[in-house]
């Protein structure tokens, strides 16, 4: 693999070229800075934006509950990040142009999406942020979450961090309109942490055990109604990860 240095010091990872995507990006920030979100998402709180790395990659593992959720940390977060989303919203009447312009990592989800997994690996090989949402489909509480946070944080090395969403249901929402008088988004991002480095290459059982550990770090700050299948923290283990 073929990797070249960049002057703001991330990294040119063959398959994938940050500067191709980074003009692209800042203008649909600029849309959702100035247009997007003023009018059409309410946020009420934003915590932990302190635990997001300036230049060096990461993973951001989030709950899912709307359509929004992964727009939002996108808008919130000082930097670009790179979004993994089903790959049927590429063809979303009108709205599917914006996944393709930002270069969102679309994701096959009825089957193990080797092109998804290796453009993810290319992209945090590069230096970049990629963004998670394990459960894989959208849900008020917590599902069991799939084993591809833990692949690719293990293979990737990269910490994780959990971010912790609540309040976007029924969002976006019209500004003015009745769904504005109730409360907004919370969003939190946790402390990151790292799998240990004996499990770059682990097998079934063990991707399950430190799928499991990282979705309770991120039930555990999250309220108890959005909990789920990892509703008993007394269950969570840290076995296979530390704290950064």
């Amino acid at each position: 693999m073929t990797v070249h240095s960049l002057e703001d010091g991330r990294q040119h990872v063959a398959g994938y070229t940050h500067t191709n995507f980074e003009m692209r990006r800042q203008l649909l920030r600029w849309m959702l800075r100035v247009i997007g979100m003023p009018l059409l998402v309410k946020i009420d709180a934003v915590e932990g934006l302190e635990n997001i790395p300036a230049r060096t990659s990461a993973i951001l593992m989030i709950n899912h509950i709307a359509f929004i959720d992964p727009i939002v940390v996108l808008h919130l977060l000082p930097r670009n990040i790179v979004p993994l989303a089903k790959a049927e919203v590429y063809d979303y009447p009108v709205v599917g142009i914006f996944p393709k312009i930002w270069g969102v990592i679309p994701v096959r989800r009825e089957e193990v999406d080797r092109h998804a997994i290796q453009t993810c690996l290319e992209v945090l090989r590069a230096g970049e942020i990629v963004l998670v949402a394990p459960e894989g489909t959208r849900g008020p509480a917590l599902q069991r979450g799939r084993e591809g946070v833990a692949y690719l944080a293990s293979r990737s090395g990269a910490p994780v961090i959990p971010v912790a969403i609540d309040g976007t249901e029924s969002l976006p929402a019209l500004r003015y309109t009745k769904r504005w008088h109730e409360p907004g988004a919370h969003i939190r991002f946790g402390r990151p942490f790292c799998f240990h480095d004996n499990l770059k290459r682990s097998k079934a059982q063990t991707l399950r055990q430190m799928t499991d550990e990282a979705l309770y770090v991120l039930a555990g700050m999250l309220p108890e109604h959005r909990r789920g299948e990892y509703a008993d923290l007394s269950k969570a283990t840290q076995e296979t990860f530390e704290w950064l």
